[in-house]
């Protein structure tokens, strides 16, 4: 069973959220300041799915993401490069993205949070394709992971078949936005956090949870 983990005992994190998410990307730093926080947890990340698959353009949501992500901006100080709404052919596909952080978790579990977070900034800060296999080949070069192989792992079916399976994970947990949170405790699992909130909340949800 490929998550198994869920059954486990022991204290865990499980932190579900898509690297094209903004509010996710505004996440960032909450959720590094909590896996920081909390060294006993196991950590887990879950590619939620926010546009698998997606036909939408800039040209349909421009405006939207523009607005959206100055409130994303305001609230959480994470820059944006508004210049990639500029593209009207960008597709918000995705599947990509995910798939490039389950390949990077797959051949170095370790990195995957830290995959998640510079697939992000390639994205908001420095405008990558993220249609294209060599944005996520260089970041994987950048982590010390074989190019070769991780283009292979990429194009594979198996590795697509395990990222639409992480998105079923996030249905069948309930989860109805992003990013979310779910705590692992003495075996059963409790929802934190269902979108933005700062790791000082999180942190006194998480506490709450351990008395209980």
């Amino acid at each position: 069973m490929p998550y198994s983990w869920l059954q486990a005992q022991n204290p865990g994190i499980i932190y579900i959220g898509d690297p094209m998410c903004s509010w996710c990307y505004g996440f960032a730093p909450e959720i590094t300041e909590v896996k920081q926080a909390l060294p006993e947890y196991d950590f887990k990340l879950a590619l939620g799915g926010l546009r698998p698959g997606g036909t939408e353009t800039n040209a349909d949501l421009g405006e939207f993401l523009s607005h959206h992500w100055k409130d994303v901006e305001k609230r959480t100080q994470q820059p944006f490069n508004y210049e990639i709404l500029e593209d009207e052919s960008l597709v918000y596909d995705t599947e990509p993205a995910c798939r490039s952080v389950v390949v990077a978790r797959t051949m170095k579990p370790e990195i995957e949070l830290d995959f998640f977070k510079a697939v992000q900034r390639a994205f908001y800060v420095d405008g990558r394709d993220m249609r294209s296999i060599d944005t996520f080949v260089e970041l994987a070069k950048a982590f010390g992971l074989d190019a070769a192989e991780y283009r292979n792992e990429f194009e594979s079916d198996e590795l697509k078949y395990a990222t639409r399976a992480d998105f079923q994970l996030s249905n069948e947990m309930g989860v109805k936005g992003f990013p979310s949170v779910v705590i692992r405790h003495n075996g059963q699992l409790y929802m934190v956090a269902n979108g933005f909130t700062t790791s000082e909340e999180l942190l006194k949800k998480i506490a709450k949870v351990k008395l209980e």
